[in-house]
């Protein structure tokens, strides 16, 4: 099968060996038996990654284990839990915590592997721990979310502990209210807090206008998501550039004014790439909503993928000394 199939920007090779477990002890097996030849590739909902033209030569495992329970204001989430039905499920049971995380693609074990956030909350704020198979080992252990090393668009999941997440634990607010809202485009029309469906509409209402839904009828939905993370740099660095560039603390909650978070949206719309930009005879292109997805418009190949992202990072380094992080997983392929 064609890894494209598989994934929400739609490139990708075949894989090797495609297997799709259906029970968590059926997953865990699946991985450690991978694992003795070292040369696997687990994934979830696809939404995350840009997998190469040449496609993935080993073993596939595909997480399609689904299930929420719920012990008072305290959800376990199976990995293979598309994500915002985790959402779906807290909003309609009165759970406050990750209502602005609403229509992010992918599956609740990839969460805490980047640590996904969206309009003022992360998975981070609410995440316990994971119920976690070690790759090194083959053990099984519950890692708290003192032991992921949760950070912006990271973790120690993502840094250097290979494995595989089974399930995850939340730890939510019994309330009909959302959290205090702390983004501003949404705090102007809801007010510092609102009831948990409206929260939840508005956020899914914002994310359709930037293209940041899967809906088929939405050419720009065709992507990997955001493909480039916010740059964290030095309070000094940051004002060597331009007054006009926009900035906010790195960490607003602590007060640490010593680093900045930039915009990567604004660098790269004010280095000259504007939204729909592509490269001469590519089917990779800047989404016509929002500057920050790379989108397939139809048969476009990995290395054009690749290709335009290199593009844009090399306009943003030449304008502003900064060098653009990509935000998905890339496998087979190179910046």
């Amino acid at each position: 099968m064609l890894l494209s199939e598989l994934t929400t920007l739609h490139v990708g090779g075949s894989a090797g060996t495609l297997l799709s477990p259906s029970t968590p002890d059926e997953l865990v097996d699946a991985v450690r038996e991978a694992w003795l030849d070292d040369n696997w590739l687990v994934l979830g909902g696809g939404s995350n990654i840009v997998i190469g033209d040449e496609g993935f030569d080993g073993t596939v495992i595909r997480v399609l284990t689904r299930g929420i329970s719920q012990q008072g204001s305290r959800l376990t989430v199976q990995a293979g839990e598309p994500w915002d039905a985790v959402v779906a499920y807290a909003v309609d049971h009165g759970l406050a915590g990750i209502e602005a995380l609403s229509g992010i693609p992918g599956s609740a074990g990839a969460a805490p592997i980047q640590n996904i956030g969206a309009y003022g909350q992360e998975v981070g704020d609410v995440l316990v721990a994971i119920d976690f198979v070690d790759a090194e080992t083959g053990e099984r252990a519950r890692l708290t979310r003192e032991d992921l090393e949760l950070g912006y668009r990271t973790s120690t999941l993502k840094q250097y502990r290979r494995g595989l997440v089974v399930s995850v634990e939340l730890e939510l607010t019994e309330s009909s209210l959302s959290a205090d809202i702390t983004y501003a485009q949404l705090a102007a029309t809801l007010g510092e807090r609102a009831p948990l469906v409206e929260v939840r509409a508005a956020v899914l209402a914002l994310r359709a206008s930037k293209g940041m839904l899967l809906d088929r009828d939405d050419p720009d939905s065709t992507s990997a998501g955001s493909f480039f993370t916010n740059p964290i740099v030095s309070d000094t660095f940051a004002r060597s550039l331009p007054a006009d560039v926009a900035r906010w603390p790195a960490d607003e909650d602590s007060g640490d004014n010593s680093s900045v978070k930039l915009s990567a949206a604004w660098l790269i719309e004010h280095a000259g790439i504007s939204k729909g930009f592509a490269l001469p005879g590519s089917r990779a292109a800047i989404s016509s909503k929002h500057s920050l997805a790379i989108t397939n418009t139809g048969g476009a190949t990995a290395e054009q993928v690749a290709e335009l992202a290199r593009y844009v990072q090399t306009r943003v380094l030449t304008a502003y000394g900064v060098i653009l992080q990509p935000e998905p997983i890339l496998v087979g392929v190179s910046l």
